[in-house]
């Protein structure tokens, strides 16, 4: 865990609603290593959802210095940030984000269309390998309404993986599921970080916060507090426990 991926210096962010200036970010320094499981928290309004959209190269700071994996973010203009974004980074929302009328397997090409490098074949034997390992093989010529919330997700992260980014940011990613699914979705999380991912994602709720290795907690534009978690939860271990569903999956 010795690589740098994402470095923080004094980063502000400000809006402007018609004369008001809202300081959403207070001068953050953040650094998260190679390897990482990084959860983080905040009430609403806190600028954890802000400092999400910067990391993730869809905002960019007001002040200061942020590198992701040694680019210097804030000289790129927005062609060059689209290009790191498809690049370097995976993206997993709380509401999934697929396209209806679209199998698994196409949801998850749909990055690779952006890399003129990447061949048909190619884009599809990569789809078939990140539904592989979401556990998504008997299901990647489904539609998304022919799959549960828990199995949408794990489309989602499958195209999150796709492009082998050096980062997965994940927005509320159990936000729409139930507790088991939860559960089930940050064991797939947990197993992707065991493997070497990097992973950053937003939550409200501190018992999912406590599948990370690390809480970041946000308070009015700054960070509040970091500390390890020391009481980690293994979803592995709760699903064991966990009485069997009564209702069959689709």
């Amino acid at each position: 865990m010795n690589s740098i991926i994402i470095e923080i210096n004094k980063l502000k962010k400000d809006y402007h609603v018609g004369e008001v200036t809202v300081h959403a970010l207070r001068g953050v320094d953040l650094k998260i290593h190679n390897g990482e499981f990084v959860a983080i928290m905040g009430a609403s309004g806190s600028g954890k959802s802000t400092m999400l959209n910067i990391l993730g190269c869809l905002d960019k700071p007001t002040n200061g210095d942020y590198f992701l994996d040694g680019v210097d973010v804030k000289t790129m203009d927005k062609d060059e940030l689209a290009r790191l974004r498809n690049k370097k980074l995976g993206f997993v929302f709380q509401s999934y984000n697929l396209l209806a009328r679209t199998t698994a397997l196409e949801n998850v090409e749909l990055p690779l269309f952006y890399n003129s490098k990447v061949r048909s074949r190619e884009r599809k034997e990569k789809a078939e390998w990140a539904l592989e390992a979401v556990g998504l093989t008997s299901r990647m010529h489904h539609m998304p309404n022919q799959l549960s919330g828990g199995q949408q997700q794990r489309v989602a992260i499958a195209r999150s993986l796709v492009n082998d980014p050096v980062l997965i940011l994940a927005d509320e990613p159990t936000g729409n599921l139930d507790t088991r699914t939860s559960i089930e979705i940050m064991d797939l999380f947990q197993d992707l970080n065991e493997k070497g991912r990097t992973l950053v994602y937003v939550t409200h709720e501190p018992d999912i916060a406590k599948f990370a290795t690390r809480s970041v907690i946000f308070r009015d534009g700054r960070i509040q507090r970091e500390m390890m978690v020391t009481d980690r939860s293994c979803a592995r271990d709760i699903i064991r426990d966990m009485p069997p569903e009564n209702d069959e999956d689709f």
